[in-house]
């Protein structure tokens, strides 16, 4: 196992990284705003569970074939891409079925849609494979053997930070997005800000730069 104070230390590096507005935070926060506080925080545990699947990836070897092969790489990036564009257009062609904030979640607004959504979405973040094959291993005991096992202990608590706080994320957003909803046309122009955010942030994950620049 890990020892405690790789644990610890580990965790002080992660906590900064995690705090600091990034991809999975930007995409939380456009979902609240799109589609409140319950699809927002759906949408974390996707995510979450997203990124415990390249936990796994890595801890096994998948993470670091893909982050070593330019091909593989860019198709991941372009797939995630992508679909952080589709999300965000549907968010914006959806925005006028959230300007009731009494009203039912909107059919595209399903939790089971969402949480896959969220999984496609931390699944195909290259960010986070990098992050995970530059990072984990720089905090494995090598000597206590059962190397695959310690990258998964230490993937999980990054994960699990990264629950916590993307979930306050989720409902500080929506919170704002509960009061913009007091005006229909606020509340509106609100999911089409979160959709343009998904679209941005999407565009934007195209420039991120493959492991071996």
């Amino acid at each position: 196992m890990v020892p405690l104070a790789n644990l610890v230390a580990f965790a002080l590096v992660a906590i900064p990284i995690i705090l600091l507005p990034g991809p999975s935070v930007l995409f939380i926060i456009g979902r609240s705003l799109s589609l409140g506080r319950v699809g927002g925080l759906v949408s974390v545990v996707g995510n979450a569970i997203g990124g415990l699947v390249v936990v796994a990836a890595v801890a096994f070897g998948v993470g670091y074939v893909i982050a070593q092969s330019v091909v593989l790489f860019t198709i991941v990036k372009i797939a995630g891409a992508a679909y952080l564009v589709y999300l965000g257009i549907q968010a914006i062609r959806h925005r006028r079925a959230g300007m009731d904030a009494r009203a039912a979640a909107p059919a595209h607004a399903k939790p089971g849609r969402l949480l896959v959504q969220g999984v496609i979405v931390g699944v195909s973040n290259p960010k986070t494979i990098v992050f995970f094959i530059a990072v984990l291993p720089q905090f494995v005991d090598y000597h206590s053997g059962a190397i695959p096992l310690q990258l998964l202990v230490l993937g999980t608590l990054f994960v699990l930070i990264a629950l916590a706080t993307d979930s306050v994320w989720a409902l500080a957003a929506g919170i704002a997005r509960d009061w913009f909803a007091r005006s229909p046309r606020r509340i509106s122009v609100l999911g089409a800000t979160g959709g343009a955010a998904m679209i941005g942030l999407g565009v934007g994950s195209l420039f991120v730069g493959h492991g071996k620049d």
